[in-house]
């Protein structure tokens, strides 16, 4: 066995997977993915990807930084997801660039809905959470201010089924980056 290739080709991603693993280990339990984690490591991604391709890795990193960051801060300003999160997929980007990121996002809405229905499910509380979920979606079609619907997530939130994202989103990219071979 060559360790040298298991090791080292492709260590971008197998850092990114081990971050992805740590914060959803902490998430799961805490309930939080903490900013000693992610803001060194949007960091670490900005600024390797300059030094290693130059211009084009600095836009590489910060296009895919900011992606990230739009795919969940719609989500987060209203209240629905923490900031721990948003930060998480804005790590992935800076080190994987903004492709690689939408595509791990979209894995990971599908696990994120797949672990909220077995949640509700083994809860058995289907139609307690059917009605909040309509509740919400309508407060999000009818009320337009942010800060408002933020308020009322925050009212609600400790009656709340609370699913640490950061769980997910591992899952999801690790799913994704199997997928197209990119650990190896």
């Amino acid at each position: 066995m060559d360790w040298n290739h298991l090791l080292f080709d492709h260590w971008e991603v197998k850092l990114v997977t081990i971050f992805m693993i740590w914060a959803a280990w902490i998430d799961g339990r805490q309930l939080r993915v903490p900013n000693w984690m992610t803001y060194p490591m949007i960091l670490a991604g900005l600024v390797y990807n300059s030094f290693a391709f130059g211009w084009d890795g600095a836009q590489m990193a910060f296009v895919g930084m900011i992606v990230g960051l739009l795919t969940l801060l719609p989500l987060y300003a209203v209240g629905g997801m923490g900031a721990g999160d948003v930060k998480m997929m804005a790590a992935i980007g800076a080190w994987l660039g903004a492709i690689v990121t939408w595509y791990a996002f979209c894995a990971s809405v599908i696990v994120g809905a797949i672990m909220a229905i077995i949640m509700v499910l083994w809860r058995r509380d289907l139609e307690k959470h059917t009605i909040n979920a309509m509740i919400i979606l309508n407060e999000w079609s009818t009320i337009r201010d942010p800060n408002k619907l933020a308020a009322i997530a925050k009212e609600r939130k400790p009656r709340m089924l609370l699913l640490p994202y950061g769980i997910p989103i591992c899952i999801g990219s690790i799913g994704y980056f199997m997928y197209t071979g990119m650990y190896w």
